[in-house]
């Protein structure tokens, strides 16, 4: 019997390695990144969203500090599919990539040469017991004040805030349309 297993089901137990695909802009090498979340409980539209968000944070592969997953961004791939992978490769989770926080302009840590960093949200849909990095990187859920601390680039916090701020404005846009109320029926000419 032959078992046929679809594609998108499958995860390359190997990170990507090697900088041949990698693009640059201007000198400028291309990173992507996504900030996993998801919610502590099913209500969406908590008052306080803050509260109710969590995002996964990785160690570095030298496990000298905590930021979200983030990589080279490869000819071969668009922004968004860029992210998820290095997403899946670092810290082992999949989901929705949703729309692009930001652009940021950062000094390496390690090398004298100057990035270009994409940040986007990813909502997490399943978290994968066995991917490329887990032997080398750990994953821990958190709060967002919790991220605020323990992430080691202003670039990356950055990105968070945008992502609070962005899912906080839903809610409020939801309390708001929530809060209005209809006068008169649906024949009335008011």
């Amino acid at each position: 019997m032959v078992a046929l297993v679809s594609q998108e089901n499958v995860v390359a137990l190997v990170s990507r390695t090697g900088r041949e695909l990698q693009r640059y802009r201007k000198g400028r090498r291309q990173v992507v990144g996504c900030i996993p979340y998801r919610y502590k409980i099913g209500d969406q539209t908590s008052l306080d969203a803050q509260e109710e968000l969590e995002v996964l944070v990785i160690t570095s592969q030298k496990g000298k500090g905590m930021l979200f997953p983030k990589g080279g961004w490869e000819l071969d791939e668009s922004k968004k599919e860029a992210a998820l992978r290095e997403t899946i490769e670092e810290a082992g989770v999949r989901g929705t990539v949703e729309g692009k926080l930001g652009k940021w302009s950062f000094k390496s840590k390690t090398h004298d040469t100057f990035y270009e960093g994409y940040m986007f949200p990813l909502l997490v849909q399943e978290q994968l017991e066995l991917w490329p990095e887990q032997n080398v990187r750990q994953r821990i859920w958190m709060s967002i004040s919790e991220a605020r601390e323990v992430c080691q680039h202003w670039w990356m916090k950055e990105a968070l805030e945008r992502l609070v701020n962005r899912k906080l404005g839903r809610v409020r846009q939801i309390e708001i349309v929530g809060s209005i109320h209809c006068i008169g029926d649906g024949n009335s000419d008011l």
